[in-house]
């Protein structure tokens, strides 16, 4: 890997993101030589940019990590959330030298491996800035130098965002599987050297899940077979579950209609839990409203509170739309609440078996306060 501060390189290697607004933010290019559109979100986490990169929800969009320095301790197998990299493109602001026994590539090696753009050297701080205080924006990145800066600004704003779009769907898996049959993909994570045994059967919904959630449902003694998107309720009752999941995804939640209906066939059948956007398909699914927040919530520090204890959790997230609170019939009751801008973090059913929070309890990367969720996925369904 080039030395980091060999300027001459780095000059050599133009790269622009433009703006809808007509911003255009000039640096050097770290990933693929190509050319993408994006909308621009900004991620509050220190470290974990290799399972942000391969978390399925970020499809669609440009990740703008805040922490300045990224990249030294590159790419490895273990660490990956998802088959490949599923971010649109990659904004830091500077990029380090590897230096980690753990790495086997560095992250402009796996960004040029799987064909997604980057640029660094430019000012992360004021796209932040920019976001918190005008909203999410749809920009173009420009990495291959064949795009002057007017025509990608012209890209970014014909560009159709993320609104109303399925990208579910796009990234599912094309058919049922059975998650880690033999413990290996589990016990390499290096968590433990031997798994419970397994006491529940449980369907998940891959919207776009994540392995370490896979994973934690397997050291709660679930044996989980996940499903594509579009499989309806009658599919997923006839492997008879005891539970059946409903994983975190990308884009809008409201446009994943085959899956608020699948949830409402499901709903009183059989314990359900979600995640993210589970959490929202349950909460349309159940009488709520989505709306979008003005720049979504993308970290590993955001503070949530458990209306039952009063206690706090410091949780992951990744999401750019939330269910409206007065928009809930009587039956749902919420349970946890954002302690930065009060929006819905958890809801419950007063009738049926089900819950769902809108934070990330396997938290890869993040803290592990929230853990306690799985267990009380597996309490509703033994009862």
């Amino acid at each position: 890997m080039e030395n980091s501060y060999n300027w001459k390189a780095k000059r050599d290697k133009i790269a622009l993101l433009a703006f809808e607004d007509g911003t255009v933010l000039r640096g050097y290019s770290i990933g693929a030589e190509i050319d993408r559109e994006g909308e621009v979100v900004f991620n509050t986490g220190m470290t974990g940019y290799q399972e942000i990169l391969s978390d399925p929800s970020y499809a669609g969009q440009f990740v703008t990590m805040t922490y300045p320095e990224i990249g030294n301790t590159g790419i490895n197998d273990e660490d990956m959330e998802s088959r490949k990299f599923f971010a649109n493109g990659f904004i830091i602001h500077d990029l380090n030298e590897v230096s980690n026994w753990r790495s086997k590539e560095s992250l402009t090696e796996a960004l040029i491996r799987q064909k997604v753009p980057g640029i660094a050297g430019v000012d992360t701080r004021a796209i932040t800035s920019k976001l918190r205080a005008s909203g999410t924006m749809k920009a173009y990145m420009c990495c291959s130098g064949k795009l002057s800066p007017e025509k990608a600004i012209e890209k970014a704003k014909a560009w159709e965002g993320l609104d109303n779009k399925d990208y579910a769907s796009k990234v599912s898996c094309d058919k049922p599987y059975q998650w880690d049959k033999d413990g290996e993909l589990t016990k390499s994570w290096g968590i433990c050297s031997e798994l419970p045994q397994i006491e529940l059967k449980v369907v998940a919904y891959d919207f776009g899940i994540k392995w370490n959630i896979l994973r934690s449902m397997r050291l709660s003694g679930m044996d989980v077979t996940v499903v594509p998107a579009k499989t309806t309720a009658e599919e997923v009752l006839a492997k008879k579950p005891d539970g059946v999941f409903l994983s975190n995804g990308p884009a809008d939640p409201a446009a994943v209609s085959y899956a608020i209906e699948a949830s409402r066939k499901l709903l009183g059948k059989v314990p359900i839990m979600g995640i993210c956007l589970g959490h929202q398909i349950l909460g349309i699914a159940c009488g709520g409203e989505r709306f979008r927040l003005k720049f979504g919530h993308h970290g590993c520090n955001h503070p949530v509170k458990r209306l039952e204890t009063g206690s706090v959790e410091i949780t992951s997230q990744n999401h750019n739309y939330a269910i409206k609170e007065d928009s809930f019939p009587s039956t749902v009751e919420v349970t946890h609440i954002n302690l930065n801008d009060q929006t819905v973090e958890g809801i419950r059913h007063k009738k049926e078996p089900m819950f769902a929070v809108q934070y990330h309890p396997e938290a890869s990367p993040g803290p592990h306060d929230p853990l306690y969720l799985f267990k009380q996925f597996k309490e509703l369904m033994k009862k």
